[in-house]
């Protein structure tokens, strides 16, 4: 079946006439997992999209989901949800379950959360592509708990009971499935510790010709991310404040953005949400990209090595599958750091620094092409037609098998 899956043919052919349910679980912006999302509904060109809350606008609609239906729970008719819309987590279990997906001939579900749940028939195909575990749910939790001053006070205690319940509706739906994927090797392994499966890793579609290679750099440094807690911008931040020769450029927007702009000194400065032709600009031209988060993949860590952009980054997560680090291979494309801490942030600008020239932004970019949608498309096609073998003979087995011989 490998072979025959080689062939561009036949991939754009295996999933022809189906109807296929893919389930998100919410598209609030246009970001890593939505990403993921646009590139699936252009593999399978007949599917229709199930997500929770869906705040995309009609720009982005048009040009990465142009003639796509999208379902949304009945909570996305609340007035203003818009701004609560993460606070209603303990219901998600339940709205994601009111999805009726049963009259599709097979569910792919992109999941962070809680896509994966959706009740399915038990001879109905569904493929899993996992961005991460419920992050705040498991080994994020206690993250959380701190970044939101959560101690044991009735708000603390009721936090954790919602997350202890949260994670018994996880691990119960872990093996609705009959395939996995995961994004990353590190999520690879917060599968197999939380559900006790193995799955296949497939890395994230990325654009890598979106941009041409920069080589012409500028003296500024970028962090470039949605402004939460677990991205840990504050780090890098404070990293900088203690470094006030350096200058470095905020990008993103989040419900951190007042608080880091009251800790920022003068070298820094933020840009705020950019249109994608100025995000590439500033994230191209910059010195090095710097994030201290520990990320699922990464995706915007790709894709500033295809502009040619050195990482400075921290070595958990999807960074240890991006980043060729300084000192361990022959064409390093960035600096990884060990510990989650100001001074660590600090330590790996320095070395950077010093060591600037063995980096190279043709290294980096050529690193990046690793990442390209059409490597992303023939695995994501392959794993579609293991998870259409797992079943009995039927109709869309027969369907496959046809494609396959031909």
């Amino acid at each position: 079946m490998d072979s025959v899956l080689g062939g561009s043919r036949h991939n754009s052919q295996i999933a022809a006439g189906m109807r296929i349910a893919i389930v998100h679980d919410w598209c609030p912006d246009f970001r890593g997992g939505e990403r993921v999302l646009a590139e699936l509904c252009k593999l399978f060109k007949t599917a229709e999209v199930f997500t929770l809350f869906d705040f995309l606008p009609d720009e982005i609609k048009q040009q990465h989901f142009a003639g796509v239906t999208f379902h949304t729970s009945i909570a996305n008719r609340i007035p203003k949800v818009r701004k609560f819309y993460r606070a209603l987590f303990p219901i998600c279990p339940l709205l994601i379950e009111q999805f009726d997906v049963t009259q599709y001939d097979a569910v792919i579900s992109s999941s962070a959360a809680y896509a994966r749940g959706v009740l399915t028939r038990p001879d109905q195909p569904h493929l899993c592509y996992v961005h991460s575990p419920i992050r705040y749910a498991w080994d994020e939790q206690f993250s959380y708990l701190q970044q939101g001053n959560l101690g044991f006070g009735p708000k603390g205690l009721l936090f954790r009971y919602l997350m202890h319940r949260l994670r018994l509706w996880d691990t119960r739906t872990a093996h609705g499935p009959d395939l996995m994927l995961a994004n990353s090797s590190y999520v690879r392994a917060r599968i197999r510790r939380v559900y006790g499966l193995d799955a296949r890793v497939v890395f994230p579609p990325v654009d890598v010709d979106e941009a041409a290679l920069c080589t012409d750099k500028d003296d500024y440094y970028v962090t470039a991310a949605f402004l939460a807690p677990y991205k840990r911008t504050d780090l890098v931040i404070d990293a900088f404040n203690a470094m006030p020769t350096r200058k470095l450029l905020v990008v993103g927007d989040g419900q951190q953005a007042a608080k880091l702009k009251d800790r920022a000194g003068p070298n820094i400065s933020f840009a705020g949400y950019l249109p994608r032709a100025e995000y590439i600009e500033a994230v191209s031209r910059a010195r090095a990209l710097v994030f201290a988060g520990c990320e699922d993949f990464g995706i915007a860590l790709a894709e500033a090595q295809a502009y040619g952009t050195p990482l400075i980054a921290f070595a958990r997560g999807g960074a240890m599958d991006i980043v060729r680090p300084l000192g361990r291979t022959g064409e390093p494309t960035g600096v990884l750091f060990e510990h989650q801490s100001v001074q660590s942030v600090i330590d790996a600008v320095k070395r950077f620094d010093v060591n600037a020239e063995q980096i190279q932004p043709l290294a980096c970019r050529k690193n990046a092409m690793r990442f390209n949608p059409e490597r992303f498309a023939r695995e994501i096609y392959s794993a579609f037609a293991a998870t259409m073998s797992m079943h009995e003979p039927s109709g869309i087995d027969a369907h496959v098998n046809q494609i396959a011989a031909e």
